[in-house]
């Protein structure tokens, strides 16, 4: 447990599941689609063996009268870089995601706060090197390239630069001599009517489209 000022993070527990993807439902409705899968995604996700149980972190702050309220959330996971050559080889890394931060805390500095401290524990458990899909603006905070820099691809776009694609070395010079390809975990791709059936047991939502959502 690690405690800063008013602010707790700490391993996620199963009483914490449900309250957890509520958040993480809140935190991504109509962001990048209209709704959300994210939820469902970290849901499933927690039956799997690439799931980290350590690196799924709840972040609570403290209230004046004691209690605590959840106000973010991140899941780590196993991943792997086909590492090129003959014959070629698996790197074994990881990968995070979702980071959820309740939708009227963000940009205060809580998401970064917490991912630090994950990645701290990441690198304590030899995770190597991370990579995640996302914003250089925001995670170039937190140590992040553009991956290509690094030698390593994104498979899902082999031919281009993928300026999202983006990689953070947790043991520097993990990555030296190192080229290859990265692929999300299979977790990450989940059945799109089985989320809309898990969704319903959520309280109603209304779901829009909205400029700049990428689906």
């Amino acid at each position: 447990m690690n405690k800063h000022s008013e602010i707790i993070i700490r391993q996620e527990t199963s009483a914490d599941f449900f309250a957890v993807e509520n958040l993480t439902r809140e935190a991504f409705w109509n962001v990048y689609r209209p709704g959300c899968e994210e939820h469902y995604v970290l849901h499933c996700f927690r039956d799997r063996p690439d799931f980290i149980p350590e690196l799924s972190l709840v972040m609570e702050r403290v209230l004046d009268d004691g209690s605590r309220e959840l106000i973010a959330h991140v899941m780590f996971a196993w991943s792997e870089i086909m590492v090129d050559g003959e014959p070629p080889h698996v790197l074994r890394m990881m990968t995070f995601g979702p980071i959820s931060v309740r939708p009227d805390l963000q940009r205060m500095g809580y998401g970064k706060m917490l991912l630090d401290y994950a990645m701290e524990r990441a690198r304590e458990m030899n995770g190597g090197c991370i990579a995640i899909c996302g914003n250089i603006q925001f995670y170039g905070k937190c140590g992040f390239v553009v991956a290509t820099t690094k030698g390593i691809r994104y498979a899902d776009d082999p031919d281009g630069d993928a300026p999202y694609f983006l990689i953070k070395e947790l043991t520097p010079g993990f990555l030296d001599g190192i080229t290859g390809s990265y692929r999300d975990p299979a977790g990450y791709f989940i059945d799109k009517a089985a989320c809309e059936e898990f969704d319903k047991q959520f309280p109603p939502k209304v779901k829009l489209k909205l400029p700049g959502q990428l689906f």
